[in-house]
């Protein structure tokens, strides 16, 4: 009896250490350099949201780079499961392509670098534009010259961007970044006249980069005396709330690529403000690590 009782806690230990050693022996090793990549990360380009525009980019660039034909692929996650997903195999120096964009904080947090896109595929560096219902200007001037005025950098976004990952309120953040650069937000409402509790509402998509921005201009608006609501929205409702006048104001347009489509089924239905950050970039991106690795095409050759 006693060895029938000794062999069954066996028999359970044997099925609680399986499942750990499978665990363990199916995580991604090391970076190899002399390995296929391709082995190694099972084939898999780890995205974002799938109605995300750098998605249909980057399964365009699969085709146009012959990588879907060697059965790579589009994991489709969110923002957060892939800068998460990012960080633990940087911690280890695993292997990873990412979906990537700068602005992003991820970009001055981790060692990453974008590859090389020799077919043009995700286009050249965009902008990110300021979007406003028709007839802003003339019901309310002063937030329309603000958000015409609307202008800043990458870095100084980035600025923003890091404390909300930090775990700072992002309405904080903005006051914090508000009260530091007095002079540029001092450009942004210089000769603007102040109004009491008028409401306005912007709609955003909820990226870090969107969600900094976003933050920082309401936040300006709300101290020159708007009563300002933000929501968030996937892209094409954020276009559709602009068109239909459900919305003022968005500050998450990237153009020419990743938002053309909207651009384009929404034409006539909104005031384009102009850009109120260049030098955005999309693309294909890895750890510094993978040093080897500094192309889309080197995805397929080595």
């Amino acid at each position: 009896m006693k060895k029938k009782l000794k062999l069954l806690s066996l028999f359970f230990v044997t099925l609680l250490i399986i499942p750990v050693i499978t665990a363990c022996s199916s995580q991604t090793k090391p970076y190899n350099s002399k390995e296929k990549l391709g082995s190694q990360i099972n084939y898999t380009v780890t995205g974002i949201d799938a109605g995300a525009g750098i998605m249909s980019s980057a399964q365009k660039a699969l085709k146009a780079y012959g990588l879907e034909d060697k059965n790579w692929q589009l994991q489709t996650s969110s923002t957060a499961a892939m800068t998460s997903t990012l960080d633990k195999a940087i911690k280890d120096k695993r292997p990873i392509v990412i979906t990537g964009w700068q602005p992003h904080w991820m970009f001055t947090k981790y060692p990453i670098k974008f590859l090389k896109d020799p077919k043009n595929v995700f286009g050249k560096a965009e902008s990110i534009h300021t979007i406003v219902r028709k007839g802003l200007k003339s019901d309310d001037p002063e937030a329309y010259t603000i958000l015409d005025r609307f202008h800043w950098k990458p870095a100084q976004m980035s600025e923003v961007m890091l404390k909300v990952n930090n775990g700072m309120d992002p309405n904080k953040a903005a006051k914090e970044w508000i009260k530091d650069n007095p002079d540029l937000v001092g450009e942004w409402t210089k000769g603007v006249k102040k109004v009491h509790g008028k409401s306005l509402k912007m709609t955003y998509v909820a990226w870090d980069s969107e969600i900094a921005s976003t933050n920082v201009i309401a936040q300006v608006l709300r101290d020159q005396g708007y009563k300002v609501t933000i929501q968030a929205m996937e892209q094409q409702p954020t276009w559709a709330a602009i068109a239909t006048k459900a919305a003022d104001a968005q500050v998450s347009a990237w153009l020419p690529k990743t938002a053309g489509l909207y651009y384009k089924d929404y034409k006539g239905r909104f005031e384009d403000l102009g850009p109120s950050l260049e030098g955005a970039k999309v693309g294909l991106a890895v750890p510094k690590y993978m040093k080897n690795i500094n192309s889309i095409e080197d995805l397929k050759n080595k």
